[in-house]
């Protein structure tokens, strides 16, 4: 089962193009710091603005750094049903672990076109399949009773739930059963999400902070209460500001202030404000991450 604290990898840039080397070294840092997954192109990882070639390279690479040490989840979603299969298959040839494959965006399919797609994926591949449902970006909300159908497929496996409905896991669990693998993709809300039957988070944060993000998870499952309400608490504040823009224009800020990648971000996207950099130097202070003379 996939669990823990998993990152959702930001793609670094050059000028010109993908910057291999200081993505494979973040990717050799994170699991040091004892990441349990990582996520190369998702949504974090500017998939949007990925060319193909770009997207499937980043992929390889990351499945080259992990070396079978931790699980690779590619995401390889679009609101192309046919290029979605097309990334998928890619990612199980380069030898990923699984998929995590976006509701579409944009095209605002019902619950029936939602379910024909991944259908159509889920029989294309032999991938496991995790459902990826963020509502704020793709406008369309999964149902439950939609997940539950699409998980009598073999291969779909579980969901990445960024809906920040916090009864959703339970409902959720109670529906399809303790097997189907909950993941958040909301740093702020995860500690009330393992209470409430989940088992990891698909982090933004924990690209920054990817050590107090494993140790959360590790004393969630130790019945470490203590230790995880404290680093709950401290995390908080970097949470908070590494959405105050648009993601992952924050998150790879930090990266920089911790010179492991370029702030670099692909338009429509820009770089962070400086009151937005401020904030966020602040909040590394607060977590530890970087010393308060630094801000």
């Amino acid at each position: 089962m996939f669990r823990g604290s998993m990152t959702a990898l930001v793609t670094p840039f050059t000028a010109d193009g993908v910057d291999e080397r200081a993505f494979q070294d973040l990717v050799e840092w994170q699991i040091a710091e004892g990441t349990e997954a990582v996520v190369p192109c998702g949504t974090t990882g500017e998939s949007p603005t990925l060319s193909h070639a770009e997207h499937m390279r980043v992929v390889e690479l990351c499945v080259e750094a992990v070396n079978g040490r931790v699980p690779v989840i590619a995401g390889t979603g679009s609101n192309s049903t046919e290029e979605a299969i097309q990334l998928t298959r890619h990612a199980q040839d380069a030898g990923a672990d699984a998929a995590l494959v976006v509701v579409p965006y944009y095209n605002k399919p019902t619950q029936a076109g939602l379910f024909a797609h991944y259908e159509a994926i889920h029989n294309a591949t032999d991938l496991p399949i995790i459902i990826y449902n963020i509502p704020g970006r793709s406008v369309v909300d999964m149902s439950v009773e939609t997940m539950a159908r699409l998980a009598e497929l073999p291969n779909i496996i579980g969901v990445k739930d960024s809906t920040n409905d916090l009864g959703r896991p339970a409902v959720t669990r109670r529906a399809i059963g303790e097997d189907f693998v909950l993941l958040s993709g909301e740093d702020l809300t995860v500690a009330a999400f393992l209470a409430q039957g989940g088992h990891g988070c698909i982090s933004v944060t924990a690209n920054a902070a990817p050590a107090q993000c494993a140790k959360l998870h590790r004393a969630w499952r130790d019945g470490d209460l203590a230790t995880f309400a404290e680093i709950r608490d401290r995390l908080v504040p970097l949470h908070r500001a590494l959405f105050l823009e648009s993601s992952p224009a924050p998150v790879k800020y930090a990266l920089s202030v911790l010179g492991k990648v370029a702030p670099r971000v692909r338009k429509p996207l820009v770089e962070p404000g400086e009151a937005t950099c401020l904030a966020v130097r602040t909040a590394m202070a607060q977590v530890g991450l970087i010393p308060g003379s630094n801000v």
